[in-house]
Formats: structure tokens, C-alpha cells, sequence
């Protein structure tokens, strides 16, 4: 799915969902109970770290509808591309289907769009779908976020992340910024703020794909109450 459905999303909010579940001070049971929830909720996906990915992928099992993903160098990407590519290979080991990847920013910033897309390729070569972390906050005011986009879908992304969760929440503006430049190429997830049913449904509309929040269950509740 490229660009999600507006009424498909109003209709069934947990399509579009990817709970976040990266908070380091969770306990075993918390994770547990996320990642059960997630699965009963048929949410789209659930990203996590490499340290929770073993038990996430027990509790989702093998033929959930809810795909595991996992964050590489999250969130700030300083990491050599070799670290990179052996978290990735570690995630791909331990059940992720989906890798979340924080790029080479300083590459990106210095013009060298090469250097940017060929680690990017690298670890899309892996063999499970790739989507690019672009920092919102940073990249929506530079003249690199077309560059960084169009650089993403050439190495073989499947997707970008618009935001990483830090900062200011996302806007329908931003989103809709990214979406022209993307035309539908690759798919978009949107994160950043996005705690109530109106946001997310806001977002999507706006041209976003998928929502990405920690607060998946609560908006799923949220929904369900305003169809009663």
C-alpha cells in the first residue's frame, strides 16, 4: 500500500498503525502486553529495538497480520555503514520483516548523495523491505529533502519515516510537503505527536501511508468508542 484510503482509515484505524514500542525503561510484562494487544488489534506493525525483537516476535508468532519491524541506528544514525548492515543482519536473524533505518545524515548534508543512497542500497540488498528515517524537524526547511527522498527510492527503499518522534509534533502541512515530492513512488510513515483518532486521520488524509505512535492502542480504543 502506497498511499493509504482516507475512508479505509476512518473506517479501521489499526490498518495504518505501527506501534512504537521503543521506550528503554519498559518491563518484560509492559512489552508483553503491547505486543499482545497489537496482534489482537491486527495493527499494521509494531517497531521496536534490537533488545525487545525476541520477545516481540514470540508474542506476535509467525503468522501474525502484524508485521515486526526494527529500528537500525536509531535515532541519530552514528554508526559506520558496517554497524549498520550487521544490526540489520542481527534484526533479519531475530524475525524482523521490516527494517526502520536512520541513513547517513552527514553524507546527506555534505551533498554526497552517493555515499547517502549506497548504504541505503546496501542494506535494502538484505532481502526485507527498507524505510528511510527522514528527520523532519531538520529536512522539512532544507533544500536536501527532495535529494534525500529521491536518493531513498533510487537505492531500493520501500518507504520513507517522516519524523523520528523527537521535537515538535507533525503537521498536515508537512505531511502533505512530503507527499508531493514523493507522487506516490514509495509509501510514508508519519510520526511525531500523533496521540488522538483526529490527528492520525488528519495525516492520512493529508498523504500519509501509515501512522507511527506509541499511543496505537489508545487512538484503536478511541475509534472504537466513536463508532458506538
Amino acid at each position: 500500500m502506497v498511499k493509504a484510503s482516507y475512508e479505509e482509515a476512518y473506517a479501521n484505524i489499526s490498518e495504518v498503525i505501527y506501534q512504537a514500542v521503543l521506550n528503554p525503561h519498559l518491563d518484560k510484562d509492559t512489552l508483553i502486553q503491547i505486543c499482545d494487544a497489537s496482534k489482537q488489534n491486527s495493527f499494521a506493525g509494531l517497531c521496536t529495538n534490537l533488545s525487545y525483537l525476541s520477545i516481540a516476535r514470540e508474542r506476535l508468532g509467525s503468522k501474525s497480520p502484524t508485521k515486526l519491524i526494527s529500528v537500525i541506528a536509531f535515532p541519530f544514525g552514528f554508526i559506520p555503514t558496517y554497524n549498520k548492515l550487521k544490526e540489520a543482519e542481527y534484526a533479519i536473524e531475530k524475525g524482523a520483516e521490516e527494517l526502520d533505518l536512520v541513513p547517513n545524515y552527514f553524507a546527506l548534508k555534505e551533498g554526497k548523495i552517493e555515499t547517502f543512497g549506497k548504504e541505503i542500497n546496501q542494506i535494502s540488498e538484505l532481502g526485507i523491505p527498507v524505510r528511510v528515517i527522514l528527520d523532519g524537524n531538520t529536512l522539512l526547511t532544507s533544500s536536501k529533502l527532495s535529494l534525500a527522498i529521491n536518493a531513498s527510492i533510487e537505492a531500493g527503499a520501500t518507504g520513507i519515516q517522516l519524523g523520528n518522534g523527537f521535537g515538535p509534533p507533525l503537521t498536515k502541512n508537512q505531511t502533505q510537503k512530503v507527499a508531493e515530492i514523493v507522487k506516490n513512488r514509495f509509501s510514508i510513515k508519519a510520526v511525531g505527536g500523533i496521540k488522538t483518532f483526529d490527528q492520525a486521520i488528519e495525516i492520512i488524509e493529508a498523504g500519509s501511508t501509515y501512522i507511527g505512535t506509541s499511543l496505537g492502542i489508545e487512538i484503536f480504543q478511541e475509534q472504537k468508542k466513536k463508532g458506538q
